[in-house]
């Protein structure tokens, strides 16, 4: 199938969607693959026939908007980001929360996909940030995505090399047992994520964060207005003057009061104490 006709296929389907083509103009290899490989499952022969099924089959959207989820991930992704994560933002909250009496720091990881970034911050807290703490503050993850594949691979823990390539080496020897070339995460670090099955767009975790990752899903492929809706969501789940980290090239739908990005790093936001 030719990449014009599958570019002129997501530019009909993905506003019906509320997903944006510009998000998936680099990465729609990915989806027309998918595409692909289901029209020969339907036994459908170009995309006017897929359309066509789409039209009688109301169900098949939901196949559609799976086929369009985004897969790319590793751990320590955008080293700027982590670098801020560990020598700035999680050391700030383990002393807010030591000096408000608190026991535990809360993160939401949105859009986990197969569990690198949760596992990420829980390397960098275990292995950087929880010796230099007076008391035992515990470091709680909830990670959330819509696909359980997805999801099961990250409760194995289990990666391979390409996975873990930007993960610094200490972290690397440390948080991982290597059996050949596949790198298994040590129980330790697994211990205080949830793992939860959610679509960001339906739903979100109870209670609210010290901490909140959205990155590279709803500020690159979801259309404006529900990124908006979404946003608004998510500010309520931020304690005052917690942290929201978005990905390393998206931008806020539009300006957002309370939330003040932090000096040198645009993709980190702190929500106002007011």
């Amino acid at each position: 199938m030719k990449d014009s006709a599958c570019v002129e296929f997501l530019q009909w389907c993905l506003p019906k969607l509320r997903l944006r083509w510009k998000g998936f103009r680099k990465v729609r290899g990915q989806v027309c693959k998918r595409i692909n490989r289901r029209m020969k499952e339907l036994e459908l022969v170009d995309y006017k026939n897929y359309q066509e099924h789409l039209s009688i089959h109301k169900e098949e959207w939901a196949v559609l908007d799976s086929m369009c989820r985004i897969t790319i991930s590793r751990f320590y992704r955008d080293r700027s980001v982590f670098d801020a994560i560990s020598a700035e933002i999680l050391p700030a909250l383990g002393r807010e929360v030591e000096r408000g009496g608190g026991a535990e720091i809360r993160c939401w990881s949105a859009g986990c996909g197969s569990g690198e970034e949760p596992y990420t911050l829980q390397i960098v807290w275990n292995l950087r940030i929880a010796h230099e703490m007076h008391r035992d503050t515990v470091f709680r993850v909830v990670a959330t995505d819509p696909d359980s594949r997805l999801l099961d691979r990250a409760q194995k823990g289990k990666y391979g090399a390409s996975a873990v390539k930007d993960l610094p080496a200490e972290l690397l020897r440390n948080a991982f047992t290597e059996v050949g070339s596949v790198y298994a995460i040590r129980d330790a670090f697994a211990e205080n994520i949830a793992f939860m099955k959610q679509d960001i767009r339906e739903e979100s975790p109870e209670g609210c964060f010290h901490l909140v990752l959205c990155r590279n899903l709803v500020f690159t492929y979801f259309e404006e207005a529900l990124q908006v809706d979404i946003l608004e969501n998510m500010y309520e789940k931020i304690v005052p003057g917690g942290y929201f980290i978005v990905g390393a090239h998206e931008m806020l739908p539009r300006e957002t009061t309370n939330l003040v990005p932090l000096s040198g790093i645009p993709c980190i936001y702190r929500k106002s104490r007011s």
